[in-house]
Order: C-alpha cells, then sequence, then structure tokens
C-alpha cells in the first residue's frame, strides 16, 4: 500500500446534477468519480428551515482527490451545484489514511 495525502469528497445533489458536480470538479484537478443513487429523507422542519423544496430523489458523486486540490473543488462544487443552484447539493471531506490501486500522477507520466 502507498501512502499519499488524499480527501475523499461526497457531493449530495438532486437528481440529474451529478455530472455538472463532476464536470466542476475536474476543472480544479478530479480525475473521475463514482456515482451512487441515493433518496433524501429530510422532513418538513428541515425545508422550512433551510427555505427550499427538498427533492427526495439524490445522487452522491464520491470524487478521491489530492489534499492540496481538496478546497479549490470544494468551492467549485459550490458555486456549480451549492444549496442557491437547482442541483441544492452539499459537498463534504473525509480524511483518507491508505489508498491502493491508483497511482500519483507523477508515476504515470514516468510510465
Amino acid at each position: 500500500m502507498k501512502q499519499f495525502k488524499h480527501e475523499v469528497i461526497f457531493c449530495v445533489v438532486n437528481s440529474g446534477f451529478s455530472e455538472s458536480a463532476m464536470e466542476a470538479a475536474r476543472e480544479y484537478g478530479a480525475r473521475g468519480g463514482t456515482v451512487f443513487r441515493a433518496r433524501g429523507t429530510a422532513n418538513l422542519e428541515a425545508e422550512k428551515f433551510l427555505n427550499i423544496l427538498i427533492q427526495p430523489e439524490k445522487e452522491i458523486v464520491m470524487i478521491l482527490v489530492d489534499s492540496s486540490i481538496k478546497d479549490d473543488i470544494l468551492h467549485a462544487l459550490y458555486r456549480a451545484v451549492g444549496l442557491n443552484t437547482p442541483g441544492q447539493g452539499i459537498a463534504f471531506s473525509l480524511p483518507v489514511d491508505q489508498v491502493v490501486g491508483i497511482s500519483a500522477p507523477e508515476e504515470e507520466k514516468s510510465e
């Protein structure tokens, strides 16, 4: 196993907005992601608090990124598919301790 400094970004958006999220992330260096279909469980109180209608069908975009580009990607996701957009998305990141199955960009260039 290789030790990398990575973060995993999860972006939860209304159904149909996962590609918009990935486009925004790719502009800042993301290489790809995985999309999961999901169903939201927000209640009426949450809708009133956020002052938005919450669509139950969701997509979750999971993106593994180098820690150095995480903040730029989170900001890009906020602008492209954040709560004030039709995507009504939220995004957050978690640290990743170890990664297998991918190579660092420097290794790809030398192969």
